[in-house]
């Protein structure tokens, strides 16, 4: 975020919250031009955003004012700017639903975890709500960039698989037998009723988990639309790879949700339900050759292989009651094209680039970099308030919970990691981008124990979960004492 739009945000917030900001931390990017950060000053706390499209923002501000006066799990937003492209929201803070279930999935060894189905059934009933209660009342006018994911929404959907994913992987079609093909998928999906909200990026990265609920972010992409796209784009993710069985379980409490505030037939809903899937797995197709090729972030490319997997899921699972001659062509020469099975090589082989996270004490000294690049990163984590003062915590170190409980709830950890986060995600995105080999990343405390080993342990989790590069962890301290403190 650039110094002049920090500066904007830092007095809107004052204005807000009648104090100045102690600390306007930036938050990392995503996918889109929009950037954050959050404010605080005190027990005040809020996220500011930019972003350059305005009717974009007119879009969210209203729809988020709309929702949360319904009481749907949304952020409230506090105060706006819109000439200079800014507002304050609530902090929902930094959990996803993905991670929840990435962490769940790494502490379990189980692929859908009973903790993570909870909130993937709360957060289905919530957008039942969302689709149903949301579109009542709501000004559609204001949807950008279209009021209605109608015909021609869904071509350009299927229009960005086309240039961005077939032509830039190397995957040959017929144009006119695939235009012919998109033509009478949209025909079809159409017919479904198309008179509710649709979030149009409903997936698991826009649900924060927030005192144990799912609150929803970033529907400022929301339209009319049928119901079926929503519930797809969840259960369908890519990163998020649920199990079938799992999936079809969510999908029936799904509709028993909705069929408590809102007529449904089952039946005709299933009818369209996995057409609005194999649109939903094609523009995300798109979206990772966009990212990926076109703009060549390489990261982007590592979710190709999941949202693959969807394809060929659906290739031998789902037979439409309509003829897509090419289109089902297709999904049997994606997975041959040779461009895709090298880069599926490049997936499958050992990571170009590695990341080194260490935890260390400072009474040992800083540990050497074994690549010769000198160290990397070095961050300190004595200003964190330190279990190891008191006694209860003295033999454990940073992995056990009652630790990690400590630092989450007396310590500033979580904003501490954030930072740590928005200053080497860059740096790893250009690595990768320049095709360099090696990255340190480093903590040290005083005893190497505790914060270090906690926020090494959380770095390396998150750089694996991001970007799916190669990650050495050290923790130089308690593999010499072999973890007996």
């Amino acid at each position: 975020m650039e110094a002049q739009q920090l500066e904007l945000l830092g007095k809107l917030f004052a204005e807000w919250a009648g104090k100045e900001a102690e600390k306007i931390e930036p938050l990392p990017r995503s996918g889109s031009d929009r950037v954050y950060a959050r404010l605080t000053a005190g027990s005040t706390q809020a996220i500011g955003a930019y972003n350059p499209d305005h009717a974009e923002n007119r879009a969210f501000i209203a729809f988020s004012k709309h929702f949360h006066q319904l009481g749907l799990p949304v952020p409230e937003v506090f105060a706006t700017q819109p000439e200079a492209g800014i507002y304050l929201q609530q902090d929902l803070g930094n959990q996803t639903l993905l991670q929840t279930l990435q962490q769940e999935r790494a502490a379990t060894g189980e692929a859908f975890p009973a903790a993570v189905r909870a909130l993937y059934q709360e957060s289905l009933q919530q957008l039942a709500h969302l689709q149903v209660k949301g579109a009542q009342g709501l000004d559609f006018s204001l949807s950008y960039p279209r009021t209605d994911f109608d015909q021609t929404a869904m071509l350009w959907d299927l229009n960005y698989f086309k240039y961005f994913f077939l032509k830039l992987s190397g995957v040959a079609f017929h144009e006119q037998a695939l235009e012919n093909d998109f033509q009478a998928l949209t025909d079809y999906l159409q017919a479904a009723e198309r008179s509710y909200f649709l979030f149009r990026d409903f997936q698991s990265r826009n649900i924060m988990v927030h005192d144990g609920r799912p609150h929803f972010i970033d529907y400022q992409g929301g339209r009319r639309g049928a119901l079926q796209y929503d519930v797809a784009s969840l259960l369908y993710q890519a990163r998020a790879a649920i199990p079938h069985a799992d999936r079809m379980d969510l999908l029936e409490h799904y509709l028993d949700a909705l069929g408590t505030i809102h007529p449904v037939d089952r039946d005709a809903f299933k009818t369209h339900f996995f057409g609005f899937v194999l649109i939903r797995v094609l523009q995300t197709l798109g979206a990772y050759g966009f990212r990926g090729f076109y703009e060549r972030r390489p990261h982007f490319l590592a979710s190709v292989p999941y949202a693959l997997k969807n394809l060929d899921w659906i290739r031998e699972n789902v037979q439409l009651p309509i003829e897509l001659p090419e289109l089902y062509r297709l999904l049997d020469a994606i997975p041959k094209s040779p461009q895709l099975a090298a880069l599926q090589k490049t997936w499958d082989a050992p990571q170009t680039l590695t990341v080194r996270v260490a935890s260390f004490s400072y009474r040992s000294g800083i540990p050497e970099d074994p690549s010769g690049n000198g160290g990397g990163f070095v961050f300190d984590c004595r200003s964190i308030h330190n279990p190891g003062r008191y006694p209860p915590y003295k033999k454990q170190t940073g992995r056990d919970q009652p630790v990690i409980d400590f630092l989450r709830a007396n310590s500033r950890i979580e904003t501490f990691l954030q930072d740590v986060y928005a200053t080497v995600d860059p740096a790893v995105e250009r690595y990768l981008d320049r095709g360099f080999t090696h990255l340190m990343v480093s903590f040290g405390c005083t005893g190497g124990q505790h914060r270090s080993v906690f926020s090494a342990d959380q770095t390396a989790r998150h750089l694996q979960e991001k970007y799916g590069v190669n990650v050495v962890l050290n923790h130089f301290e308690q593999e010499k004492k072999n973890w007996i403190n």
